[in-house]
Formats: C-alpha cells, sequence, structure tokens
C-alpha cells in the first residue's frame, strides 16, 4: 500500500507562502510603476514650465516658487521611487526564499511518488512472479501426473500381459 507524502500540508503552506510571497512583489512591482510615472510626470511638468519674459515682480516669483515647488515634487517622488525600489528588492527575495523553500518540497515530493511508483512496481511484479510460478508449477505436476498415470496404466496393461505367460 503506498504511504502518502508525509510533508504535504508543509509543501501546502510552503506554495501558499510563495505565492503571498508573488502577491506582494506584484503589488511593489504596480507601485514602483506608479511612482515613477508620477515622478516622470512630474518631471515633464517641470521641464514645460518657463520663466515670464515680461511681467511684474510678483509674475516673477510665482513662475520661480512654481519652478521650486516643481523641483522639490520631482525630488520626492524620485526619492520615492528609490524607496519603493528598495521595497522590490526585499519583495524579491522574499519571494525568491519562498519559492526556494517550496520548490525543495517539491521536490521530496516527486521523489516520495517515484519511490511509491517503484513500491508499487515491485508489488505488481512480484505478484506475476507468483502467478507464473504457479502456472509452470501446475504444468509440471500436470505432466508428472500424465507420466504417472501413464506408468500406471502400463503396469497395469502389463501385469495382464505377464499373466498370460
Amino acid at each position: 500500500m503506498a504511504h502518502p507524502f508525509r510533508l504535504a500540508g508543509l509543501l501546502r503552506l510552503r506554495r501558499l507562502q510563495e505565492d503571498e510571497a508573488a502577491a506582494e512583489l506584484a503589488r511593489t512591482h504596480a507601485q514602483r510603476r506608479a511612482a515613477e510615472k508620477r515622478r516622470d510626470d512630474t518631471a515633464e511638468m517641470l521641464a514645460g514650465t518657463t520663466l515670464p519674459r515680461h511681467g511684474d515682480e510678483l509674475t516673477w516669483q510665482a513662475a520661480i516658487a512654481g519652478r521650486a515647488a516643481l523641483t522639490g515634487l520631482v525630488g520626492e517622488a524620485t526619492a520615492t521611487v528609490a524607496a519603493i525600489n528598495a521595497r522590490v528588492q526585499a519583495a524579491t527575495d522574499e519571494w525568491s526564499a519562498a519559492r526556494t523553500r517550496a520548490t525543495t518540497l517539491t521536490k521530496l515530493e516527486e521523489r516520495h511518488g517515484l519511490e511509491v511508483h517503484a513500491e508499487e512496481d515491485r508489488a505488481e511484479q512480484a505478484v506475476l512472479d507468483e502467478a507464473a510460478a504457479r502456472g509452470h508449477r501446475a504444468a509440471a505436476t500436470t505432466t508428472t501426473d500424465l507420466a504417472v498415470d501413464d506408468a500406471q496404466q502400463g503396469t497395469t496393461t502389463a501385469s495382464p500381459t505377464e499373466e498370460e505367460r
């Protein structure tokens, strides 16, 4: 009888952990893409601003303040992207570790399956060998019985022949 894989529950847990780590990795990639888009959009807005050629001092100061604010926002967005990149790296490392743990148990499960299959094959071969041996013994017994019967019949027919002498 085949024995169940004893670490099946742990393997299910490891696969769930791997799935969770993959989902977290996907979320951090999405966050990085969003942060990169914000950074790029803000940098594009900064690049699109110009200082007024004509105007009063208040307009000039507002333009400078706007450019300074956009420069600050680009800096913040760049820092956010860097922080998210660190989280992406951590999520990648966690997913890789979870995948390694699950893969190790999967290989053990595969090896167990091969051993169970080999055990089943050995048991089946033993049954086939036993059936063949029984068939061979039955054939040998039948041949021996026929030879004994022939010998007995020959003796029985030979006895009257001797009596006739």
